[in-house]
This record gives structure tokens, sequence and C-alpha cells, in this order.
């Protein structure tokens, strides 16, 4: 049987550098497949991430902007001291207190002869006056309070962290939880709400946050609330009715409010908010640069050309509860 022998053939130097060449370009493609791949789930988790920031902070400030000025039996009617209303409650220190402008601006009532104010607000750094009992606060951003009750009502208020208020028709007492509910006939107990919405950076990431009410004043353990992240600026503009038909006429900034148009005087009555939002994802992307600039209503936002993405969210709030007296 004859045996044939067949020589070993390999590839030549040319077929070599030619394989090579033809590998790079498929393992370029891949990388470039991969890369823009990589950069579309980058860019569509920070839409969704602003979206849903947004969407979560909007309806937390709603919720009670749309319930202020809500104060039971009493809705529409000031508080006076020795009149309609008595506070059984202990004085909060000062120094724990927040206390806004005016005369009657503390989270209680005071007998100065003033109206309470369940709403009041201004720009950090712009604004001429702010709470002291917040640091840290952004600047140029809006700062928001809110008195208001919360409903349903309750049959025994026992919550030692918390105040509460009694009503009837036309009597409110203000207590504590840990204090023995009043006798009241008629009466209904709810729980009191002092809230007060600002802007903070927390390591470099802008922070929605919550100062509010404890039994004992708003610098206490538990009185502040870190609500969502990426929130950078908040605008609040106020809406006033000035013809009687409980609908705005027109939307102004702080800056425009005046001591009298706080207190509802001069036939110019708080009926409405609109809240703007700017909301900046939480982590750079290196791969884009910000040139944009933002209009929350009154007050335009410069192009900052960093690596974040933002996205401005508003909402308007008609306010179902008169502040004070309605028309």
């Amino acid at each position: 049987m004859n045996k044939k022998c067949f020589a070993q053939q390999g590839f030549s130097l040319v077929e070599l550098m030619v394989a090579m060449i033809i590998s790079l370009f498929l393992s370029a493609g891949l990388f470039s497949m991969f890369n823009m791949s990589a950069t579309n789930v980058i860019t569509t988790s920070q839409f969704n991430q602003l979206q849903e920031n947004g969407r979560v902070a909007l309806a937390l400030i709603e919720r009670d902007v749309s319930q202020l000025g809500f104060m039971a039996d009493m809705t529409g009617t000031d508080f006076i001291i020795g009149t309609n209303t008595q506070i059984n409650a202990l004085d909060i220190p000062a120094g724990s207190d927040c206390v806004g402008g005016g005369a009657n601006n503390a989270s209680l009532p005071n007998n100065n002869p003033s109206h309470f104010r369940r709403l009041w607000g201004y720009e950090q750094g712009v604004s001429a006056e702010s709470f002291a009992c917040l640091t840290g606060v952004s600047t140029s951003t809006d700062v928001l309070q809110i008195k208001r009750l919360v409903g349903p009502s309750v049959v025994a208020p026992n919550d030692n962290n918390r105040y509460y208020i009694g009503t009837t028709a036309n009597e409110a007492v203000i207590f504590s939880g840990n204090q023995a509910t009043p006798a009241m006939d008629n009466g209904r107990f709810w729980e009191y709400q002092h809230h007060i919405y600002y802007i903070q950076e927390d390591s470099g990431v802008p922070v929605l946050r919550r100062r509010v009410l404890r039994n004992g004043g708003m610098n206490t353990s538990g009185s502040y609330e870190q609500l969502v992240e990426g929130i950078e600026n908040m605008r609040v503009l106020y809406g006033f009715d000035n013809d009687g038909d409980d609908t705005a006429d027109s939307f102004m900034p702080v800056q425009n409010v005046t001591n009298l148009m706080w207190d509802n005087e001069l036939f110019q009555r708080l009926v409405a908010l609109r809240i703007y939002l700017l909301v900046r994802s939480v982590d750079e992307d290196r791969n884009f640069t910000n040139d944009a600039s933002y209009l929350l209503g009154d007050k335009t936002i410069a192009a900052t050309g960093d690596h974040f993405r933002r996205k401005v969210v508003s909402t308007t709030v008609v306010l179902e509860n008169p502040v004070l007296i309605r028309n």
C-alpha cells in the first residue's frame, strides 16, 4: 500500500495581516455598539429618574398645599387668644421653634393683634426675612411654610410627639399629645401640622427637605425629614383673587407679596399656588454636557455647562380652604 505525503501549509504573512485587520474592525464595531448601548441605558435611566423624582416631590408638596388652612370647624376664622382660642400646650422654648415673618407667625398663635399666618414663604438669600431655624438652605431657592390640620379627626389624641387642636364651631383648644384631652361640648380633635419645605445639599446632591413640628418645637429629634434627592431649585408663585370670584387674577413671586397680602387684607386673598421644581440627576454623565437654560415661572436658571441632566416639573394648586374668611 502506497503512502502519500501531503505538505502542511500555513497562512502567509499577508493573509495573517488581512485577518488581523478584519478582526480589529469587528472588535471596534462591537465596542462601539456596546458603548452606544451603555450610553443609551444611562440616558434612559436618568430621564426616568428625573421624571419619578419630580413626580414624587410635587405629590408631597401638593398634598400639603391643597389642604392649607384647613382648621376643621374653625376653617376661615382667625385664632384669637382669649376670645376663641385657648393654648394648653407648654410654650415652645426659644431657639426650638421656626418663627417666620410677621407679628404672629410661630408654630402656635400668640396674642399679638395680627392674623395667625397659615402660609408664608421667601427666597433664600434674596428676601429680607427668613427662618433663623434653617441653615444651609440652597441660595436662590424658595422656602415654603404650611400650617393645617390633618383629617380625619381622632377620638383619643395620644401621640406624645405631636400637637392637636380641639375644635367646635366657635372655639379652638391647642394641646400636645402628652396632655389630657380637653373637655369640649361637641368637640372634635385633629392632629396639627406645621411644615417647612426647603432645599439643601447633602454631599453635593441637592435634596428636598422638610422641617416638621414635634412636641417641644421644630429643632428636636425627628423634626428633620429628607424627602427627595435631586431637587435643585423650587420656585413658588402666589395667586391672588382681587375681585371676589375665588379664582386667581394674577400670580406673583414672593418678593411682590406684602405683609398685608400675606394676611389677606386690601381685598386680595391667596387662592392658588404655582409650584415649579428643577430636578437634577443625582449622578453625572461625562458623555453629556448641559448647555440648556430652564424657566421656573418668572425666573430663568442659566446654563451650567456641567454634566448633569435636568428637567422642570410644575403644578398649580387651588387652595381648597380659605386662609381667612372667604368672601
